[in-house]
């Protein structure tokens, strides 16, 4: 089930609510309820949150074909990777790209995030396979996706929410 933190709430009289942060999961309950309640909600929503990520959190079969489709709308099937795969390794990046191999790493930090948000940097890492690095080429390739400024906005949010929290 992984890490759950309870917050309790005499101000709350009947609502349950859960949500994660990071890999913690918050749950927030009356403060009036039982023990075995409690137990029950959290299971519950525990279960309902699990379920929600699984159906938003591709598989790396699911990302290789989506890349193909973005590569065919936005850079018109000129980006061919090899190998998209998600990674547990890249914390301080969300994505990367070998062009020798051409091979596309995701960050699985993303993994629950808007599928927006996942496909602008699947895009950025596709466009490396046509420019391998940040020029100007570069960056109209990847300003083609018309989530750009908004997906760049998400990550920069999530980014500092990240390197602020205690």
């Amino acid at each position: 089930m992984g890490e759950v933190e309870i917050r309790r709430s005499a101000r709350r009289k009947r609502t349950v609510r859960a949500y994660r942060e990071g890999d913690k999961t918050i749950v927030l309950m009356p403060a009036h309820l039982s023990a075995a309640e409690e137990e029950r909600h959290v299971r519950s929503l525990v279960e309902r949150l699990d379920r929600r990520e699984q159906r938003v959190r591709p598989s790396d079969d699911d990302l290789r074909a989506r890349a193909t489709q973005l590569s065919e709308t936005f850079l018109n099937g000129r980006a061919v990777p090899l190998s998209v795969r998600w990674v547990g390794n890249q914390n301080s990046r969300w994505g990367s790209c070998t062009s020798a191999d051409r091979s596309i790493r995701l960050s699985d930090r993303l993994k629950g995030m808007p599928e927006w948000v996942v496909d602008y940097v699947l895009l950025h890492e596709l466009a490396h396979l046509i420019e391998p690095n940040h020029s100007k080429r570069f960056w109209a390739l990847v300003e083609a996706y018309p989530e750009t400024a908004k997906a760049k906005g998400f990550l920069e949010g999530v980014s500092w929410q990240q390197r602020s929290a205690p």
